[in-house]
């Protein structure tokens, strides 16, 4: 079919996610019929750059020959068999994998299918944590403003943003929300060099208050995705482990988008140093290819779900999903691991982290001093008001596909987020177009 064909029904069959229907009905969309390491391929064969990880999880570029092989030989072996009272052979060694390759004494994985499933399955099993030894009134969860963790009723409830959630607020239950940690916006006016972290004080005073009715505390660690990659202080984290063992709180670290070396180490909690009660992984656990998630916990969680003899209570964790743990994307995954580990993935991608930093500082200057934020393979240029603000980052990304490049600004967040497998040259000339793409945008 010709390009103008496939548009046409596209728009009388498909609903597309996060899209305004009627802007995009008007628009020549890109049409992708195959892709290759940094690369998106549109119908014709025009290349286009995929300078945000086709939604933040394709960390090992598009087509990896062994992840392709994966795919294949385990398709023809196991396709499908549930969890419920049986296992697999790939399911236990990913859950081994992923104990093996977590921080601290995380040791336990229940498999779901996608982010927002493993954020509801984490809240539950918070919640039934503290019925399991007896403390059923621990009900009520903390998060941080602008924080996202899926677009489900639980997750709305703990990562509540406005320009998603609105026509949704009165049927979510709300969670208390702590001051966001945003520094390139800090709401006390300090520099990093005269930070003291005082935005801490909101989660520390809703602690300290509410500690006998919270559940758990959930946050992304040190960057928060969907607010616009909004980066934070390692020195946070490390506060709240402190403060959740004070007061007894299970700290949930959602690193679905965050994973798998997006921050330049394995999973972002190692870069402060801390390991949370329960971590959610998805997106890059599969290296971007096919859905899969996991909620991790430790040992102590766990156990709290074993029925006892002498107990009439049942523990039971009785949630699933269909296809977690399926044995072609645990398998895919255990070659997603071991791609990451084998070709050094984080260690070959530290000169691109340095470019990509150092990228988004002059983009940053040519947008008369807007902000920029950096962490990892993350970089955001924020065009500021005098710049033109949404505005102007909608026009630029505009601009950017028809130079070759997809990205797809939040607000006045230009953002790239590429895979971690890009070459130094493939980076430089994504850079390139956004600086071509915000001078002829002026």
């Amino acid at each position: 079919m010709k390009d103008n064909e496939l548009r046409k029904l596209d728009i009388k069959y498909l609903w597309h996610p996060c899209t305004d229907i009627n802007s995009f009905g008007k628009m020549e969309f890109p049409l992708i019929d195959r892709a290759s390491g940094v690369y998106l391929y549109e119908v014709g064969g025009r290349p286009l750059l995929d300078g945000i990880a086709s939604w933040w999880c394709v960390n090992l570029g598009h087509g990896h020959p062994k992840l392709i092989k994966t795919i294949q030989d385990q398709a023809a072996e196991l396709q499908h068999v549930i969890l419920g009272g049986m296992s697999h052979p790939n399911a236990i060694a990913l859950a081994e994998q992923l104990a093996r390759i977590t921080p601290g004494e995380l040791s336990h994985s229940f498999f779901c299918g996608d982010g927002a499933s493993a954020v509801e399955s984490a809240l539950k099993i918070s919640v039934q944590y503290w019925a399991n030894i007896g403390q059923e009134n621990r009900s009520c969860f903390v998060g941080l403003e602008d924080g996202y963790h899926g677009d489900t009723f639980g997750a709305m409830g703990v990562g509540y943003i406005d320009a998603f959630h609105r026509d949704y607020k009165e049927v979510v239950r709300p969670a208390y929300r702590a001051l966001c940690p945003h520094c390139a916006q800090c709401p006390f006016g300090k520099e990093p060099e005269s930070c003291d972290i005082e935005c801490f004080d909101s989660m520390k005073e809703i602690i300290e208050q509410h500690h006998k009715e919270i559940a758990a505390v959930i946050v992304e660690p040190l960057c928060q995705g969907a607010a616009g990659a909004h980066i934070y202080p390692e020195e946070y984290l490390r506060r709240l482990r402190t403060l959740c063992d004070d007061y007894d709180q299970i700290l949930i670290a959602d690193e679905i988008a965050v994973g798998f070396g997006r921050t330049g180490s394995m999973f972002a909690c190692e870069r402060a140093g801390i390991t949370p009660d329960i971590m959610t992984v998805g997106k890059g656990l599969t290296g971007g290819y096919m859905p899969l998630s996991a909620v991790i916990t430790t040992s102590r969680i766990y156990d709290s779900f074993r029925n006892n003899d002498d107990n009439c209570r049942d523990n039971t964790f009785n949630h699933s999903h269909t296809f977690g743990g399926n044995p072609i994307i645990t398998a895919l995954a255990l070659a997603a691991i071991k791609v990451y580990e084998e070709e050094h993935i984080m260690e070959e991608c530290r000169p691109r982290i340095r470019q990509l930093e150092e990228g988004m500082r002059q983009l940053g200057e040519i947008l008369s001093g807007s902000g920029v934020r950096a962490m990892g393979m993350v970089g955001v240029v924020e065009v500021n008001d005098a710049s033109g603000g949404a505005a102007r980052a909608a026009e630029i990304g505009k601009k950017a596909y028809e130079l070759g490049l997809f990205i797809r600004p939040r607000g006045r967040a230009v953002y790239l987020w590429p895979p971690l497998t890009i070459t130094g040259p493939e980076l430089g000339q994504m850079l390139s177009i956004i600086e071509m793409s915000i001078k002829q945008t002026a």
